[in-house]
């Protein structure tokens, strides 16, 4: 019998490592080929790893909460065949397409970058006694924390290793003691006495009283809580608001919802009329699908809109649909239900997540009129729809005005006004506006 390692295989653009959350089968119990064996978890996404080839599995590697990088062992199966060998997990080799279609396409802005001459900066050197994860030597090396530092950090990880959480405290800390550094060197050199310096903002901590629960963050609520506070920190929000009559729109669907569901077995939502109506908006305004590097503006090409997801166990994630200006109103349902579903059921795959460049929040879906929704990074904006409300409003006919019962519905967009100035974030709203409330009721499905 031969064995046969078990790789982590790739699980996406920037994704370097995974978390092992668990495993599905046990050392002696036997798998068949494309059986799911172990759930893993990244920054990205939760999902299952199959075995490309039928065994036993003899050795389990990494275990629960262990982190394995992208191409290491994680376990060891038994395959039928002569021989000692531990075989790779490479089956045939690749074709010359293949290894073509491989190879990342770049941009111009991402071949700019590789163009930069590369700068050494002291103590960005580590050695290769200090473990660290790609993400945390990077906020380390932007952060310009040399080794010595990152040696006095007490890590929260397996085996003591620094984790983001950990990292992200310390610069938070470094800045409050550095500065209290400062004054303390300085003041006995002033002649008169300084002036009173305001004191470093510090979170007062919170008295846990009697029959209070403490929760623990789970893994996905501490990434959603980083993610929000540093879109916050990053890009100065503004949102503007717009009530739409969206009653062509709720007539259509109404007409359409039951032939669509018996033709193509799928659900017809309002969510692909809203994708619909994002999207020509963007391309009346391309400027608005666009990410900030620096002082550089990054226009996209690929129209690729993100769906905020709220999931069974309260957290949210955010699949995306890829060339959604390409799509029919037919070719988006069945996208937006596709992610939906797997989103809900932990089988999305890290690239599902990846590359959006506007995304659309339903907080009508929990009965809201509006919300004031965070922007993704790094997009620059996004939109929530809020509930569908039948109101009285004023039309306007050529006998004059009447009040008549219409369906109604709010729609807040958050932009960042770094790049999107009032102007252009009200123009795209109003084109998303004027597109729903002139929806032609012919419109083929």
């Amino acid at each position: 019998m031969a064995e046969y390692k078990l790789l982590l295989p790739s699980m996406g653009e920037g994704v370097m490592e995974a978390t092992i959350i668990s495993w599905m089968f046990s050392e002696g119990d036997t798998v068949k080929e494309d059986d799911s064996v172990v759930e893993i978890a990244t920054d990205k996404v939760d999902s299952d790893v199959p075995t490309p080839v039928s065994g036993k599995i003899i050795k389990i590697l990494k275990q629960k909460d262990d982190v394995a990088k992208i191409g290491e062992a994680i376990a060891i199966l038994e395959v039928g065949g002569e021989g000692e060998a531990v075989a790779e997990q490479s089956q045939q080799p690749k074709t010359a397409e293949e290894v073509k279609t491989d190879i990342p396409q770049l941009s111009e802005a991402d071949v700019k970058e590789l163009e930069k001459p590369v700068v050494a900066s002291a103590g960005q050197e580590f050695s290769g006694d200090l473990y660290l994860s790609p993400l945390v030597k990077n906020i380390a090396q932007q952060e310009n924390i040399s080794e010595s530092e990152l040696k006095s950090i007490k890590g929260s990880g397996i085996e003591g290793r620094i984790t983001k959480e950990d990292i992200l405290a310390y610069v938070s800390n470094r800045g409050i003691v550095t500065s209290e550094a400062k004054q303390t060197v300085s003041a006995p050199q002033a002649a008169a006495p300084a002036a009173p310096q305001p004191a470093a903002p510090v979170s007062a901590p919170i008295a846990v009283g009697a029959g209070d629960e403490v929760i623990q963050m789970d893994r996905v609520r501490k990434i959603i809580a980083d993610a929000m506070v540093n879109s916050k920190r990053t890009s100065p929000h503004v949102t503007s608001f717009i009530e739409s009559d969206v009653t062509n729109v709720v007539k259509w669907r109404t007409k359409h919802k039951d032939a669509f569901e018996k033709r193509e077995g799928e659900k017809l939502t309002y969510m692909p009329i809203f994708v619909k109506a994002i999207v020509k908006a963007i391309q009346d305004f391309p400027m608005i699908n666009v990410s900030v590097d620096g002082d550089k503006i990054i226009k996209k090409k690929n129209i690729n809109i993100g769906m905020a997801t709220a999931l069974p166990d309260g957290n949210l994630i955010v699949p995306v649909i890829k060339n959604a200006d390409q799509l029919s109103l037919s070719g988006l349902a069945k996208a937006i239900n596709d992610l939906a579903y797997r989103a809900r059921n932990k089988k999305l795959r890290p690239e599902d997540t990846q590359g959006a460049t506007y995304t659309i929040s339903n907080v009508g879906g929990f009965g809201n009129l509006m919300g004031t929704p965070i922007i993704p990074q790094p997009q620059v904006a996004i939109l929530a729809v809020g509930a569908i409300v039948k109101k009285p409003a004023v039309l306007e006919t050529k006998d004059g005005d009447v009040i008549a019962i219409r369906h109604l519905m709010f729609m807040s967009h958050s932009y960042d006004h770094r790049v999107v100035d009032g102007s252009l974030g009200g123009m795209f709203l109003k084109h998303v506006h004027d597109y729903l409330q002139n929806w032609d009721l012919d419109t083929e499905i």
